[in-house]
């Protein structure tokens, strides 16, 4: 009895609200299902730029000045493998665990954007062997990244941080770009 009458006596604990996806039984609504949607779409985006390069990668990158700088080739495949994988993460985060809304959506539509823009530029580059053309893909790419970083911290630091890399690497392929259109000319 004594120790009854010891007990804090308060409002009751709030109980953490529970998002719905939460409760999303295996399967379909796996979020690791998606997961692997994210990253396997960035990785087409990525798989897709490979086939546009590899008939110029051969004849006509090979014969271009290199601006200082530029890495080995062996380092691009690498690196972009890594930063798809990443990119895929960070857009997967925003869907399953940031609040549903207009902000949710409005970022993962600039995500989209972005990820298009930058499936434009190696078929601008490479297909086109147009140096010139690659570096206009790239403003935009450079701007909806940049939009897209602002708007996945609003909803997750760790999601936009994850995208960082990209807009460095990106950064310094618009330079890349710009070198070999100079040199080029």
């Amino acid at each position: 009895m004594r120790d009854v009458a010891f007990q804090k006596i308060g409002r009751p604990e709030r109980r953490p609200r529970r998002d719905p996806r939460d409760n999303l039984p295996e399967g379909e609504g796996s979020p690791w299902l998606a997961l692997i949607g994210f990253i396997g779409l960035c990785l087409l985006v990525g798989a897709s730029a490979a086939a546009a390069n590899g008939p110029a990668m051969q004849s006509w990158y090979a014969s271009l000045i290199r601006p200082w700088g530029t890495p080995p080739n062996w380092a691009f495949p690498v690196v972009w493998t890594l930063l798809y994988v990443m990119i895929g993460i960070s857009a997967w985060m925003i869907w399953w665990k940031a609040p549903q809304g207009r902000r949710q959506t409005s970022a993962l539509q600039l995500w989209g954007w972005q990820l298009l823009i930058n499936a434009a530029w190696s078929p601008a580059f490479f297909g086109m062997r147009n140096p010139l053309l690659g570096l206009l893909v790239m403003g935009p790419l450079l701007m909806l990244l940049a939009l897209t970083i602002v708007r996945f911290a609003r909803l997750s630091r760790p999601a936009a941080l994850m995208l960082v890399p990209y807009l460095l690497w990106s950064g310094f392929a618009a330079y890349l770009n710009a070198g070999f259109w100079w040199l080029n000319r």
